[in-house]
């Protein structure tokens, strides 16, 4: 077994673990960065089932780490792909209202996007959305045109280029299989390393709270996996949309509900559905895991959602699994879809942060403990946030060695 000492050892190979050692060979570069993913490849987790939407931070409580972050992030972002020629889409969103109450709903939205610094952003009337969207049927719409999608993963690898051009290290394959604090230093046994780090900055997702327990943390949370399956248009029907097209959020609802994709290489996404994964790395619906599973059932806050939520729950359990029920609730943004015009699609698990009380954690969510900090909630829009994530994260590790 290879001996790795390092002062900072990153957890995951994830899009926001991989900004976070970049930035801290960029603003810290005396400091040694080491980085392990599990996989045999980086980002091939949340990251490379990621939707790819550049999120203009429209949706978020002005003053949460997920507005500043979002806003920072996207500019951030735009910046970094033109400079490493990673294609960009500027395909523009509309959130699209329906009833009157929806209308309403869109005016909060206006309300946050404008206190976030969300630029170009405009209410517009049922015959503008029409222009912009013919096949979009709704009263009205908030429009964000610098809304846009690109593919995470090129990032996620640019982004480790360019960490191991400063000297960063990279190693995959290597699941972390303990860990004890010993002399200050946090000493971790991986599947080939014996490992010796100052620091552990855990970015591992959809395991975090497990990679937490391990390196001496008392997470407050649990990760709670939710898969969400998408359907594809045919190529007949990919005209019905031009850019991101999403319904106004239901405030009683915990997650957002189906919305219209394009991707930047071609082609458009429906979806997704949200419904409980019973493994966390668990993208089709017979994935199953009982050590997973079970977790999840022994958790009293998983409990105290589902009692919350138990009839929207059954509905997305019934939209996953009754075509006709998904193709309805696409057609209330777009009235002209078929049946026909989806076929089977992708699917990712989204990592979801849930307390004992069983509230789901809107914003992004960071816990530290004795030379470890935990990143322990980074649902959307994380990957348009990675890079200032990324500085967060950095500075936090570099005050935690001084």
């Amino acid at each position: 077994m290879a001996a790795l000492t390092t002062d900072v050892l990153i957890v995951g190979g994830g899009i926001v673990g991989l900004s976070t050692a970049l930035q801290l060979k960029l603003r810290h570069p005396v400091i040694s960065v080491s980085l392990i993913e599990k996989d045999a490849e980086i980002a091939t987790q949340q990251t490379g089932h990621n939707s790819g939407v550049l999120h203009a931070g429209i949706y978020y409580r002005p003053g949460s780490l997920k507005a500043r972050f979002c806003v920072e992030g996207n500019r951030a972002m735009s910046t970094f792909c033109e400079q490493h020629g990673i294609p960009v889409r500027r395909c523009g969103k509309v959130i699209v209202a329906r009833t009157d109450e929806q209308v309403q709903g869109l005016g909060r939205l206006h309300e946050f996007g404008t206190a976030n610094g969300v630029p170009a952003l405009r209410m517009v009337t049922a015959s503008e959305l029409a222009e912009i969207e013919p096949e979009v049927a709704g009263k009205q719409a908030l429009y964000a045109p610098r809304s846009a999608v690109l593919d995470y993963r090129q990032v996620a690898r640019a982004f480790a280029g360019e960490f191991q051009k400063l000297g960063g290290q990279i190693f995959t394959g290597e699941r972390l299989e303990s860990a004890r604090i010993a002399r200050g230093r946090q000493q971790l046994i991986t599947s080939d390393l014996d490992i010796s780090a100052k620091l552990v900055v855990n970015c591992a997702g959809l395991h975090s709270d497990i990679v937490a327990q391990l390196t001496g943390g008392s997470p407050r949370v649990r990760i709670i996996p939710f898969r969400g399956e998408y359907y594809a248009l045919t190529d007949a029907s990919r005209t019905l949309v031009n850019g991101l097209v999403y319904p106004v959020p239901d405030p009683a609802l915990p997650f957002l509900d189906v919305h219209l994709t394009p991707r930047v290489g071609g082609g458009v996404e429906a979806g997704p559905n949200a419904v409980l994964a019973t493994k966390r790395e668990g993208y089709r619906r017979r994935d199953f895991s009982l050590r997973d599973f079970t977790a999840t059932l022994a958790y009293p806050g998983f409990w105290l959602l589902a009692a919350r939520n138990i009839r929207p729950g059954l509905a997305e359990i019934n939209r996953s699994v009754r075509k006709s029920v998904f193709v309805a609730s696409l057609q209330r943004l777009v009235p002209a879809i078929t049946a026909n015009d989806l076929l089977p699609g992708g699917a990712g698990v989204r990592a979801q942060a849930v307390d004992r009380r069983g509230r789901l954690l809107d914003d992004f969510h960071i816990e530290e403990s004795t030379a470890a900090i935990h990143v322990l909630n980074a649902p959307s829009p994380a990957a348009t946030s990675s890079i200032p994530i990324g500085q967060h994260l950095a500075d936090m590790a570099a005050s935690k060695l001084a």
